[in-house]
């Protein structure tokens, strides 16, 4: 392929936070990395059409959850093999934000994570497995709380929640009264108040880790310039493979992330840019102005660079009323995949360059692959509204078939970032009964970080060296394909009533535009245009028709 093997940048790069006008969308995404919530919660982000899935894996000696990641490890592992891995497949554009940002800060949590898991090995190799007895009596006393406490029975579940007091009490006694001498008395009290000590220390770690976490992740959402500091990315000397490796995989994805290729999956519409909500066609006979005379010979795209020039002067308009923002004018390569394709394949060749399919084979396309098998040309003009949580797509198309021009003009719509990644951290409450008036209820605040949490957490440190051990004792999250970050999380527009309301009204000047632009072209060429303005005006009603529809399933 055109992008295997390619430098796509200079040299090591600033990492950059994304891009004015798309901060939400990747702030949004990329505070996944730094949550502490239970890892099924991101089946609530599923869509109608991309429903990720989580794998849970289990450890066969214990048959307990302490393996299990939360959401930010098990996102920021997800998105990091599958976005940067090497063998990865395509992937699909994340219009309205920057995907480079979301990884880079993946990375940023996962060193993060390697640092504090560091520090816990060391605590469980010096306390845990240097008294590996003590330990292994201390965790099982903590899974048995877990199980009692998970019962329905009130008694079993009301000795769960004491069964920790008790057996520390009975440690007490044996330290005290233990029948033994020598080194082996000695040994079996550090057994006992090692793991308890260990536990502490892991605690402060643990919490301090939390701390730090919920800090990036309420700073990201807040727009507090969270920084992703990813030195491993930053190659010191030309031996340094892994961090140049590292370098060019976040170029590489940059580079994709700008392709012009995109691809439509049928009922589900051009992935990454949503489903189509609208279509308008001005369709007509090419007859000369002139009787007896022939109009003069153009291509369709002579047309498509007379709109594409119009669609450029969209943010200008007579009234100084704020109106559009500057748009996006692209022209498009669209391939035709399966609606359930669980993979998508980009062109290559020598017509094809850093993923961006080269001007004179666009222009090809244009005039030649009309009808029957093959990629198509479409021109697109896309506004990024809502600080990149919504985007507006309109395509343009033109055929000619025999004496019959058509032009299309579609509009797609991007929604909001599922509002799982919206919501800032909360602290850890519980409601209670109140001891006296026991018929009011009071809510008490919980530590960040649970006791059941430290020991996850210790456990799962000292195999944090080989990742794939923990997706097989603890699971991990199963990405929707064909993937992109944009899409696979986005809602739809049509329940907030300001977004739906700018989706459908860029459609009149949108469409107006293209009619214009190419009316103007046939006259130059002495076409007849009064069936093509009498067709256009009846388009132009239409459009403000105020209802979206699916127009990508056909009743047939």
């Amino acid at each position: 392929m055109a992008s295997d093997g390619f430098d796509f940048s200079p040299g090591a790069q600033i990492p950059l936070q994304g891009s004015g006008g798309q901060a939400v969308a990747t702030n949004a995404l990329a505070s996944a990395a730094y949550r502490d919530s239970p890892v099924e919660k991101i089946l609530d982000a599923n869509s109608e059409w991309h429903k990720s899935d989580v794998k849970v894996g289990r450890s066969k000696l214990f048959k307990s959850d302490y393996f299990k990641p939360n959401l930010g490890e098990a996102f920021s592992r997800a998105v990091q093999e599958r976005m940067l891995g090497g063998a990865r497949k395509a992937l699909i554009q994340s219009f309205g934000m920057d995907p480079q940002t979301v990884v880079e800060h993946c990375l940023s949590a996962t060193r993060l994570r390697k640092r504090r898991d560091t520090q816990l090995t060391a605590v469980t190799a010096l306390f845990g497995f240097l008294f590996l007895p003590g330990m292994l009596l201390w965790f099982l006393a903590f899974r048995l709380r877990d199980l009692l406490g998970k019962t329905k029975d009130k008694a079993l579940s009301t000795l769960g929640s004491a069964l920790l007091p008790i057996i520390g009490i009975v440690a007490l006694i044996l330290l005290v009264k233990l029948p033994l001498n020598g080194f082996l008395a000695l040994y079996v009290r550090l057994m006992i108040i090692a793991p308890v000590v260990g536990w502490l220390i892991a605690k402060r770690i643990a919490e301090s880790s939390a701390k730090d976490m919920r800090a990036r992740w309420e700073g990201l959402l807040s727009g507090g310039g969270v920084i992703a500091k990813i030195p491993e990315a930053v190659p010191k000397n030309p031996n340094e493979t892994s961090r140049e490796a590292l370098r060019q995989g976040l170029e590489k994805l940059s580079a994709e992330q700008q392709s012009n290729s995109v691809f439509y999956a049928g009922p589900k519409g051009i992935l990454g840019m949503g489903t189509r909500w609208g279509s308008w066609q001005l369709a007509e006979e090419l007859v000369a102005k002139e009787p007896g005379k022939e109009f003069h010979q153009f291509r369709s795209w002579d047309l498509i660079r007379a709109i594409h020039d119009q669609l450029k002067m969209l943010e200008r308009g007579p009234l100084n009323t704020g109106g559009f923002p500057t748009p996006s004018v692209t022209h498009w390569i669209v391939s035709p995949v399966g609606e359930n394709a669980d993979s998508v394949s980009r062109p290559d060749g020598e017509d094809v360059a850093t993923f961006q399919v080269k001007p004179h084979e666009i222009q090809r396309i244009c005039n030649h692959q009309q009808f029957g098998s093959g990629d198509r040309h479409y021109l697109g003009v896309q506004f990024t509204l809502w600080e990149g949580q919504l985007i507006i797509t309109m395509m343009i198309t033109v055929t000619v078939l025999h004496e019959t021009l058509r032009i299309e003009v579609t509009g797609y719509a991007l929604g909001p970032v599922h509002s799982l990644f919206t919501s800032k951290p909360a602290a850890k409450t519980r409601t209670v009964n109140k001891t006296v008036r026991f018929w009011e209820t009071r809510d008490i605040t919980l530590p960040l970080v649970e006791s059941s949490e430290v020991v996850r957490l210790a456990l799962r440190a000292p195999f944090t060296w080989y990742p794939p051990l923990l997706d097989y004792l603890g699971g991990k999250i199963a990405l929707p394909e064909p993937f992109g970050l944009r899409h696979a999380w986005a809602e739809k527009p049509w329940r907030h009533r300001f977004m739906a309301d700018d989706a459908m009204r860029a459609a009149t000047p949108v469409l107006r535009a293209v009619h214009s632009a190419a009316l103007r072209v046939l006259k130059e060429n002495g076409v007849d245009v009064e069936r093509f303005d009498n067709r256009s005006m009846v388009l132009s009603g239409l459009v403000q028709d105020p209802s979206p529809r699916k127009a990508d399933l056909y009743d047939a």
